[in-house]
């Protein structure tokens, strides 16, 4: 309902989510087969609901468990060591990122040998996606360096990138009244776009609107 109530095309999703987005795809196709007579009356030839595209970009789509490389990094982990969470501080951050769990070898300078090392290709997904570049990129400055040298420049990156998000969010959490009026002013922006859309699915279904 999310996704259909603002007829979305595109919706930025990880890898482990698009089955939910399919779901999504397969209930509108089937609103626009079940009633697309009445839908091309109203004026939408090609269907009234688009079929949305999963967008999914960039090197970390999915980072994974900073303790196992094979593992999603989750909240719900028992170990906070696992995950950075956006609310550490600049300590913890670099912290964790120091302790990750790596192998004994240098790191490679080719993407393809990060395919056997999963922790190693974890954190270069990590450093591309803060420093918004490719893993290719990372790899050429930091091929066959030794990880204590990756490490240290991850952790400098994830605490520059990271460490303003958390102090926004802890300055949002000391001040309800700014958040209130964020979500009244989001729910006013979401219903402006989402009604209209409701008002009109309800006439293509038929319903009588009160």
């Amino acid at each position: 309902a999310d996704i259909l109530v603002y007829r979305a095309t595109h919706v930025p999703v990880g890898e482990d989510q698009k089955q939910h987005l399919e779901l999504a795809r397969d209930i509108a196709q089937k609103f626009n087969n079940d009633f697309a007579k009445t839908i091309a009356r109203e004026g939408y030839p090609g269907g009234f609901f688009p079929l949305p595209e999963p967008l999914i970009t960039g090197p970390a789509t999915r980072v994974m468990n900073l303790r196992d490389g094979t593992k999603k990094m989750s909240k719900s982990d028992e170990s906070d060591m696992t995950r950075i969470n956006l609310t550490d501080d600049a300590d913890l951050i670099a912290k964790k990122i120091k302790k990750a769990k790596t192998d004994p070898e240098p790191l490679p300078s080719e993407v393809k040998r990060l395919e056997t090392r999963p922790e190693a290709d974890n954190l270069v997904g990590i450093y591309a996606g803060l420093a918004e570049t490719s893993k290719e990129q990372v790899l050429r400055e930091f091929g066959n360096a030794p990880f204590s040298k990756f490490k240290e420049a991850l952790a400098d990156l994830a605490t520059m990138r990271l460490t303003p998000i958390g102090e926004e969010m802890r300055r949002l959490m000391a001040d309800p009244v700014e958040i209130d009026r964020i979500l009244a002013e989001g729910a006013q922006r979401a219903h402006a776009i989402a009604d209209p859309i409701l008002a009109k699915t309800k006439d293509i279904v038929g319903f009588i609107r009160s």
